[in-house]
């Protein structure tokens, strides 16, 4: 088997060279960064200016930005009844979430179960915006979490909309930008968003670091989910990743400074990708193809092919791609976000991701597609559209 052909980057992203090299040099600062003697200044210093790069990404302010482990840990703890305004310390009392949330906020955070709700995702994926005006309507002191973007199909979701509903009910939005960060414009202001979590592993950064941006400093993180010495403001615990941080730094500055050339790229290659499949499966359905999704991710499934026979073949062919979301212990299993647009759980069971990022190439959507062909070449007569 010749080069493999790496094509899950909603997964976790190879490491940009500007992190690896950032890494490697604060591997060897000694100092605990909350010392005040000259080895720990120097790791204070790329603990702050990593802040700055992760707060350039999204265009917030260095201050409001909390280092976590991971994006995991950013979303529980955001997803807390203890958020405090200056003017209002009252607790949440309820949860909204969308259909089509990661694992991490649909297991409800620190709210009790009986006060999380779902909101419902249309057919097109997006979240049903009227559903999420009546469930407002209801009262109390809501806090509402819906992704940027999906992390399965790519879509899009209409954050600033969702945002002045939520505002003008009194409530609070988390936004989960894991997946949107880095490949489209995600900026605090303009969504709306009085939360927003990153990961440093999904835009070319190490693996175990992540951050909770809030867009104003007035909003209290009242109830740490790890206590201790007062790092990170009082807003996290325990001493700082400096390697890891100064790494999520580094790709988020490479990030953001390619943006606009590295999205219209990695946008041809996806719209390539689909053509071809088009071409090879006439009975493809890419999901979500209608509406605004990130220009990495295509998600499809061709009736009668199953995903996890695909995924072995492609594997085998040097292919690496998923089934959907890569936080379920390995399992190939029926989409929870297919589910909610009302997809045909056969379908769902055959649904397949591509997704891209600043490396892919021509040449790796060509082996993608020779690939495919040959997969539903060795098909029975009569499955993937063809004739019998």
């Amino acid at each position: 088997m010749g080069e493999r052909v790496y094509l899950d980057w909603n997964a976790t992203a190879p490491l940009r060279a500007e992190a690896r090299a950032a890494i490697i040099a604060a591997a060897d600062v000694v100092g605990n960064p909350s010392s005040i003697h000259g080895e720990g200044r120097a790791a204070r210093g790329l603990i702050e200016t990593a802040r700055r790069q992760v707060a350039d990404l999204v265009g917030a302010q260095p201050r409001n930005v909390v280092f976590t482990s991971g994006g995991t840990e950013a979303n529980l703890l955001a997803l807390s009844p203890a958020l405090e305004c200056e003017a209002d310390r009252a607790p949440r009392d309820r949860l909204l979430i969308s259909a089509i949330e990661h694992p991490s906020v649909r297991c409800g955070g620190r709210f009790p179960a009986g006060s999380v709700e779902e909101v419902p995702v249309g057919a097109d994926g997006r979240v049903d915006l009227e559903a999420l005006e009546r469930r407002l309507a209801a009262g109390g002191r809501p806090l509402v979490s819906i992704m940027l973007a999906n992390n399965e199909t790519g879509i899009v979701q209409p954050i600033a909309e969702a945002a002045a509903m939520v505002h003008a009910a009194g409530g609070l939005l988390h936004v989960d930008a894991v997946q949107a960060a880095g490949k489209i414009p995600c900026d605090i202001e303009a969504l709306g968003a009085d939360l927003l979590t990153l990961a440093a592993h999904k835009l070319g950064g190490p693996k175990g670091v992540g951050a909770l941006v809030k867009r104003a400093e007035e909003l209290h993180l009242a109830d740490p989910l790890i206590k201790g010495g007062g790092q990170e403001r009082g807003s996290r615990g325990g001493t700082e990743n400096v390697a890891g941080i100064a790494g999520f730094g580094a790709a988020a500055a490479a990030a953001l400074g390619a943006l606009e050339t590295e999205r219209g790229r990695i946008f041809g290659l996806r719209e390539a990708a689909e053509t071809g499949l088009r071409a090879i499966s006439p009975g493809v359905l890419v999901f979500g193809a209608a509406g605004e999704r990130l220009p990495n991710t295509t998600m499809f499934a061709v009736p009668g092919v199953k995903a996890d026979t695909a995924l072995i073949a492609l594997d085998l062919d040097g292919i690496a791609v998923s089934s959907g979301s890569a936080c379920s212990s390995g399992k190939v299993a029926a989409s929870h976000v297919l589910a909610a647009m009302g997809v045909e759980a056969a379908l769902a069971r055959g649904a397949i991701r591509v997704s891209m990022g600043f490396s892919t190439t021509e040449e790796d959507v060509k082996s993608l597609l020779a690939a495919w062909n040959k997969l539903v070449s060795a098909l029975p007569r009569g499955i993937d559209g063809i004739a019998a």
